[in-house]
This record gives C-alpha cells, sequence and structure tokens, in this order.
C-alpha cells in the first residue's frame, strides 16, 4: 500500500486502520469499540479491552525467545556491562514487582522513579506496568525543588532512586537531592527504594528508607502475577514543562500506547524481533519511555540503555556498540550528532557498521548541515522524525515500512499514520495552502498513545492544547512550520521563540538555520532580548569550528543572515562563545541565555551540565554589550 492510501485509511477509517494495528499486541480481554470520541477533545481508544503493557514487553516473548537478549545495561562511567535475556528480564521485574507490591503499593498507586541509566529503572518501569501502578519517571537531573513540585503532584506511596548517578568520570549524588525535596513537598512518599551503586556515601532515614539489594534477595522466587488493566488505565505520568512554572503531568493510556509503539516500531523505525535497538536518550524523557524501554520490547527486540557521554572513553563508543551488539536501529538527538561532528571523523570507519539500516534522529529540528554530514560520514539513512512529550511517538517521519519515500534533509517528512495533520493561521484559523507559514495542528482525535490529559487537570488540558486557535476546537503543536507542494513538513521553531522586531515576527529557528550555514560554524543558539527601539532583537551565540579564525566571522555571520533571510532578520550580535549552556541531556538551555543576555537572573539551572559557561558567556556579553 502507497503511503498516500495508508495515511488516508487512518484518517478516514480509524476503527478499521486502528483495529487492524491492535492485532500488533496481546489483548486479554478483546475490546468492544475501536474509538470512543463523544466528549471531545477526550478520546478513548480500545474501549473495554485489558492488557497490560509488561506482559506485552515481558511476559509473551518467554515461549519464542526466552533467551534471547532483551536489555542490555552499558556504564562507560563505571566500566560495567551487563545483558539480561528475557527470561532473565522476567525474574527481575516479578522481584521488584514484589517488593513495591509487600510495601503496600497497588494498582492506580503512584510510583516516582528517580533514577540513572542503570538496570535497575527499567525493572521498575516495567514492575509498575506488571502490577498497574503508575509511575512517573523524574529525569535523574532535576534538582529538588523541581522534583518536590513533582511529588506534590504525583503523590507517589513509594520512591526508587540510585544514592547517585555519574557523569564525565564523577558521581551526581541523587540521595540528598531527593531527601531535601522530600522536605520540601508537602505530600510525603511512605517509602524510598534504594539502588546502592557504591559510588558516594549517603545517609539512610529509619523506617523509611530500603535498600533495594536486601529486599531483592527476599523475594528471589517470587511471581507477581499481572494485573490485568482496561485499555484506558494510566500507564504514566511524564512531567514537561509548563507556562505558568507549575509542572504538567502529561497522562498516557495502556492499550492505546501499546498499540502505537508496536505500530511505530513495525511501521516507521522498521526493527524486526531478535534484532537490537539502541537509543541514546535517558529515561527521564518521552523518549526513553518509548523507545528505551516500552517499543523495542513490545517488538520482541533487545534494548540498550546507556549510562554515559557519546565521547567517554572516545567518539567512537556508540559505533563500538553498535558493532558489538549488531544494533539494527539507532536512535539519537541532532545535539549529539553535532558533538560528534567536532571529533575525528576516524571514529566513523574504524567499527563494522553493517547491521544499522538507519539512523533515526528527532528532539529538536535536524539542521541540513548536520544531517547531510552524519549521512555522508555512515552511509546510512537518516531518519529524521518529529513529536512531542504530549504525542509519546512520531506525528511527523518517513514511514519506511509503508513506503520508502525521498528524504529532503531539513524536513522531519509527511503525517504519521492517525495524525490529521493541519497548518493553521494563528490568528484566523484558516487552513494555509503549500508554502505558507502556520502553526503546526492536529484535528481530534488525537490518535492511540498521545496523552489522555493533563494528570489531575483536564481544564488545563483542553485550555493550553485545543483552544489557543481562533474558533476551533484543534490540538496545537505550537511549533511554526511550512508545508511544501509533495507535503513534507518543515519545523521553523517554537511559536513562543518568535520574536517581533519593529513589528516583523521572526521565528529564531530560521536564524539559526542560516548562521549554521557558514562552514566556521559548529553549533548555533539564538534568542530574542527586550530592545527598548525595536521591541525585541535577535543575538546570537555561535561556536566555531576553527577557534583561530574568528576575527570577522560575526560580520561574516551577519552577511550569511542578510543575503539568506534579509536585513530585518540579522542579529543585533553574534557572540562568539568556546561552548553553550546545556542540560545533561544536551539541550541548549535558551531560556538562560535570554536571562542573561537582558541581565536577569537565569532561575533554576540545577539541570546545566556545566554552569560555569553561563557564567563565562555572562562576561562576554558584559564585555561587549548589545548596542539598541
Amino acid at each position: 500500500m502507497s503511503y498516500k492510501a495508508f495515511h488516508e485509511r487512518s484518517i478516514k477509517d480509524p476503527d478499521g486502520f486502528w483495529g487492524d494495528q491492535a492485532k500488533l499486541i496481546h489483548w486479554e480481554k478483546p475490546f468492544k469499540k475501536v474509538l470512543e470520541y463523544s466528549n471531545p477533545p477526550f478520546a478513548k481508544w480500545f474501549e473495554g479491552g485489558q492488557t497490560n503493557l509488561c506482559y506485552n514487553a515481558v511476559d509473551r516473548h518467554l515461549a519464542d525467545r526466552a533467551d534471547q537478549v532483551a536489555l542490555v545495561s552499558v556504564s562507560t562511567e563505571t566500566n560495567q556491562e551487563r545483558a539480561f535475556t528475557f527470561k532473565e528480564l522476567y525474574s527481575e521485574v516479578n522481584r521488584m514487582a514484589a517488593i513495591l507490591k509487600a510495601n503496600g503499593v497497588q494498582k492506580g498507586d503512584r510510583v516516582l522513579i528517580y533514577m540513572p541509566m542503570i538496570a535497575e529503572a527499567c525493572f521498575a518501569m516495567l514492575a509498575c506496568a506488571r502490577i498497574g501502578a503508575i509511575h512517573s519517571v523524574v529525569f535523574g537531573g532535576f534538582a529538588s525543588h523541581s522534583l518536590a513540585s513533582r511529588i506534590d503532584d504525583a503523590k507517589p506511596k513509594m520512591i526508587i532512586t540510585a544514592e547517585a548517578g555519574a557523569r564525565g568520570g564523577k558521581a551526581v549524588p541523587y540521595k540528598p537531592l531527593l531527601d531535601e525535596a522530600i522536605e520540601l513537598a508537602t505530600v510525603k512518599p511512605e517509602k524510598v527504594l534504594l539502588v546502592n551503586r557504591g559510588l558516594t556515601e549517603y545517609t539512610t532515614i529509619q523506617g523509611r528508607d530500603l535498600d533495594y539489594a536486601a529486599e531483592r534477595q527476599k523475594h528471589l522466587d517470587d511471581l507477581v502475577p499481572v494485573e490485568w488493566v482496561d485499555s484506558t488505565h494510566i500507564s504514566y505520568i511524564l512531567y514537561t514543562s509548563g507556562t505558568t512554572g507549575k509542572p504538567k503531568g502529561v497522562q498516557r493510556d495502556t492499550g492505546g500506547y501499546a498499540v502505537a509503539l508496536a505500530a511505530s516500531m513495525k511501521h516507521i523505525f522498521c526493527g524486526n524481533p531478535g534484532e537490537t535497538m539502541f537509543t541514546t536518550s535517558d529515561i527521564g524523557w518521552v523518549v526513553g519511555h518509548s523507545y528505551i524501554i516500552y517499543a523495542p520490547l513490545i517488538n520482541g527486540m533487545a534494548t540498550i540503555m546507556y549510562e554515559g557521554t557519546p565521547l567517554r572513553p572516545d567518539a567512537g563508543i556508540w559505533w563500538q556498540l553498535v558493532e558489538k551488539y549488531k544494533v539494527s536501529v539507532m536512535f539519537s538527538a541532532p545535539t549529539a550528532i553535532r558533538v560528534l561532528k567536532k571529533q575525528d571523523p576516524a571514529f566513523l570507519t574504524k567499527y563494522d557498521l553493517s547491521s544499522l539500516r538507519a539512523l533515526f534522529l528527532a528532539g529538536e529540528p535536524l539542521d541540513e548541515p548536520t544531517a547531510s554530514w552524519i549521512h555522508g560520514a555512515i552511509n546510512k539513512p537518516v531518519v529524521d522524525n518529529y513529536w512531542q512529550t504530549e504525542t509519546g511517538w512520531p506525528m511527523l517521519a518517513i514511514q519506511r515500512g509503508v513506503e520508502v519515500m525521498p528524504h529532503k534533509f531539513g524536513s522531519p517528512g509527511v503525517p504519521s499514520f492517525g495524525y490529521n495533520m493541519k497548518l493553521l493561521d494563528d490568528s484566523t484559523g484558516v487552513e494555509l495552502g503549500a508554502n505558507e507559514k502556520g502553526v503546526i495542528a492536529i484535528e481530534g482525535p488525537l490518535p492511540p498513545g498521545c496523552m489522555q490529559t493533563v494528570w489531575g487537570d483536564d481544564k488545563r488540558f483542553v485550555s493550553t492544547y485545543w483552544e489557543t486557535i481562533p474558533g476551533k476546537l484543534i490540538y496545537s503543536t505550537f511549533d511554526w512550520g511550512i508545508k511544501d507542494d509533495d507535503g513534507y513538513f518543515f519545523i521553523l521553531g517554537r511559536t513562543d521563540d518568535v520574536i517581533n522586531v519593529a513589528g516583523h515576527r521572526l521565528g529564531t529557528r530560521e536564524i539559526e538555520e542560516s548562521i549554521s550555514s557558514h562552514p566556521n560554524v559548529s553549533e548555533i543558539a539564538v534568542v530574542g532580548i527586550e530592545d527598548k527601539l525595536k521591541g525585541q532583537v535577535a543575538i546570537g551565540f555561535a561556536i566555531p569550528k576553527d577557534a583561530g579564525k574568528v576575527d570577522t566571522l560575526e560580520a561574516e555571520l551577519m552577511k550569511t543572515v542578510d543575503t539568506q533571510l534579509g536585513a530585518i532578520a540579522r542579529p543585533a550580535r553574534v557572540y562568539i562563545v568556546t561552548a553553550l549552556p546545556k542540560t545533561r541531556s544536551g539541550k541548549i538551555v535558551r531560556r538562560a541565555l535570554q536571562a542573561v543576555a537582558e541581565g536577569r537572573d537565569p532561575g533554576d539551572i540545577s539541570t546545566m551540565e556545566d554552569q560555569a559557561v553561563l557564567a563565562q558567556i555572562k562576561t562576554i556579553i558584559e564585555e561587549n554589550p548589545v548596542k539598541s
């Protein structure tokens, strides 16, 4: 079937289409109705059906692949590598589930997971799913105040943690941050289950803290029955930033999510049972939930959990793992590829990558120079895709399992099956045609796997996502985009990243794309800052490839923007810097850059990899201020 016919059927006949996709997973009780949409925008998928995420990810594979590797846990920080077959993973998940049950965790209870990228984090997520508990994974880099706000919102009965993570060869203590967060929180968990990795000293709170190794020993041979849950049962809450400062808990279902992930593995990622998938993200983010833990395992694949950087012990480590575990599907982020771009290219040809069929990239817009470079370097298809925490799986992609369509560098592709994507004028709600800039929106119902609502706040779900386009009840992605004559979408940046310069609206992403095309630019971030004369002006922060050739670089970059976008888009300044402030997952902290450039306090920067970078940039700006 052609992509066009496949996508069209998913929109016009959702019952028939998704009924077919639902055959990819196990249902303990058949569903009575594919889609219930009598109360827009709240969609209920596979109503009446009962299933379980853990059973689909682990138990059902025991008959055919019990001795196949299911999970590979690699830490280049601690030089540890552990592999678990499906049978061994089954045993570990049962032990973890038994610990939860023994400490009063029941179906519907929340369990907050604050852990580094270690195997026990995987056991914890699957154990929660096994017993019908709702997990909420919080990225290990979050500081106490951020963690406390999530504790108060989710109200977990138990928190699972480790005493420390590791980054760049140094221990990153988690336990003190967690203890402080619990002190700050209004709601207190009954128990804290702690994995002691032997990385740092820590204090135990008597009566509350449990040692995982000791608890595991008590339940070595326990088998915990699967809790069959309704398709609409909440599987997890994952917090994403909100404009109000209060975190939004994205709430996901069970059946729809399992079906969407299974379908995406077949039609987008083209992974096969028995193969290996390597996703370089963190379980604290949605990519880690979907494509480190659940989707590969549901699909009967081995999955690699990686703790470390792409440069430790050297820039060849990821490719070494591809060779060793015969990875067929790899999923990373453009930021990581730009990091590798600065390294010795010999690392890209040192290892046997013959097993790798494609490299998938998402998490931020993929610029054409980065895409072209990595495609040329490894000679594999580079498949961009675009999605959000809220959607749970890609909404724009080249669906190679349906039809291998041409790639267009700079575009994440065409709408994925199930997504009725529109390009709308943000002020009138009118649908736009090809090559017109508008807000990317999705007409309801959202397909399976997308968020059900905001945890505990249906009104916020509706007002935040569905009521921002005048006269329409339609989901806004809050991203600007254009669509070309062939239906390919191009992402131009967040609607809240749009700056108004003397009445002209400019997307900072467009300016970044322009500047990044200069041959001596390794990385660029552009933000809008307040300007008394023009309202706002754009300023850039560029890392050069060759630090010895920067005398005229700022002027050259201004000229590049003038030529490509026009003088109105020219930044007021482009600062040449040696590094950009990033989170530990590699995302540029643009809000901090903007705050420093405007002379404001950048606020909570606890998730930043190296806070000294921001101080250096602040000094550069003070010595070379922006002129109005």
